[in-house]
């Protein structure tokens, strides 16, 4: 257990020494605030979703709000969300890599899915997540493509 407390530690540590922060993701949130509790759940990091844990952080972001890039990044590839019928509105994202990093948005339709973008500019639009989900928080999720918690990155 206390080798595993250590990992975590250097984790964090790690994600702090290299200096990166993440710029505003979604216009009208300049402070990307996150969601927190409604009555779909929590948008915290490993919060729970039933059997499993909320692999991402949500950022708050109204639907067909703006999404910019939140640090210089190379656009990977679009990613499927859901691949559900029932979620077709909400089933697009982007996977976004900068230096050592590897991230996922999701629900955002991105403007395209090749090239490079610099921090600030848009990356595409948020989309109608009231559609699928009446009464959710409307958020952009960000997930780290090894899993590990964004948090520490906002």
């Amino acid at each position: 257990m206390m080798k595993m407390k250590q990992l975590v530690v250097l984790a964090a540590l790690l994600c702090v020494c290299d200096g990166v922060t993440f710029g505003q993701l979604c216009s009208g949130n300049v402070g990307n605030s996150k969601r927190t509790t409604d009555s779909w759940g929590s948008g915290s990091y490993g919060a729970s979703r039933g059997n499993r844990l909320h692999q991402g952080l949500d950022i708050v972001c109204n639907d067909g709000s703006v999404v910019y890039a939140p640090l210089d990044v190379t656009l990977d590839r679009k990613v499927i969300v859901y691949n559900n019928p029932a979620k077709a509105a909400i089933d697009q994202g982007i996977q976004l890599s900068s230096g050592n990093l590897c991230f996922k948005l999701f629900y955002v339709r991105p403007d395209r899915t090749t090239g490079t973008v610099r921090k600030g500019e848009r990356l595409g639009v948020m989309l109608p997540m009231q559609s699928v989900y009446p009464g959710i928080t409307s958020h952009v999720h960000v997930q780290m493509c090894d899993k590990s918690d964004p948090t520490p990155y906002f």
